[in-house]
């Protein structure tokens, strides 16, 4: 299944500008500098860096049908690893910078009172320095051993422990706030709040379904294609690859409409920068 290239590049290339749109605004409005914002930027380049990937990668199987690159020299395979690396960093950072926002959800929720206490500005940009180090150097060691059983395993294995952890964060989020919300009924200010917080936390679930629903399909391909690359119903999935390498920009272009959806803040924001 072959998606033509006017659509591929068409769908990257909104979901590069419409991140960037996203970061443009939070640099630019004061009000936004705020730990959810910048965990929300940081998805926002994880984002960027998945549709790059995609575009880089097409471009790159395009020049080896003209016959300008092989597919087994020494550069085209460093530019194949290079690819490999930004790909596992996009993911990463996406799992990352998902699971910064919703600790930043749950003690927002749950700790509203010592929150500014607890998430200040300069410790979200310390977690922010701390886990793209980490996304980076991962990023690049499972590039370099990518052919070793050992290093695939687990970067495969992370991916499911890591949405079953937010899962489980959530639905525990959920059910206390449902409990809390019973006990300070009778409060009209803490309701408003509750349901402000409540909001907060429906977005991140609409934040991890599409998330899961774009990427899991090529995580799985990947698995495929490393341990049944010659089995005939593997082949037949694996048949899709572009589908679901599309599927990982649709994200990028679905993420940033989430946010301006979602946040009145945002929308504001953008409202005053199309409208100079």
């Amino acid at each position: 299944v072959v998606v033509p290239e006017e659509v591929f590049f068409t769908v990257a290339a909104a979901g590069i500008l419409e991140n960037l749109l996203v970061l443009i605004a939070v640099v630019r409005n004061k009000n936004l500098h705020l730990p959810m914002f910048f965990f929300i930027c940081s998805l926002a380049i994880s984002d960027m860096l998945g549709s790059l990937y995609k575009t880089l990668e097409n471009i790159f199987i395009i020049l080896c049908k003209m016959g300008y690159l092989t597919r087994r020299g020494d550069f085209e395979k460093k530019l194949d690893d290079a690819m490999d690396s930004m790909f596992i960093l996009s993911l990463l950072g996406s799992i990352f910078s998902l699971l910064a926002i919703a600790a930043d959800r749950y003690i927002t929720i749950f700790y509203a009172l010592r929150y500014h206490n607890i998430m200040t500005l300069r410790r979200a940009l310390v977690i922010l320095a701390i886990i793209w180090t980490f996304c980076a150097g991962s990023s690049i060691a499972i590039a370099l051993f990518s052919y070793e059983a050992a290093t695939v395993i687990p970067f495969t294995i992370l991916f499911p422990l890591m949405m079953i952890f937010m899962l489980c964060l959530y639905i525990h989020m959920f059910l206390l706030a449902r409990s809390h919300a019973k006990k300070i009924a009778s409060l009209p200010t803490s309701t408003v709040h509750q349901r402000t917080n409540m909001k907060g936390a429906i977005t991140l679930t609409i934040f991890l379904g599409v998330f899961l629903c774009c990427w899991a399909p090529f995580v799985l391909h990947i698995l495929l294609a490393r341990f049944c690359p010659h089995n005939p119903y593997c082949a037949c999935y694996m048949s899709i690859f572009h589908v679901n390498g599309t599927l990982i920009m649709c994200n990028a272009i679905i993420d940033p409409m989430i946010f301006a959806f979602r946040s009145p803040e945002l929308r504001s924001t953008f409202k005053k920068m199309f409208c100079c």
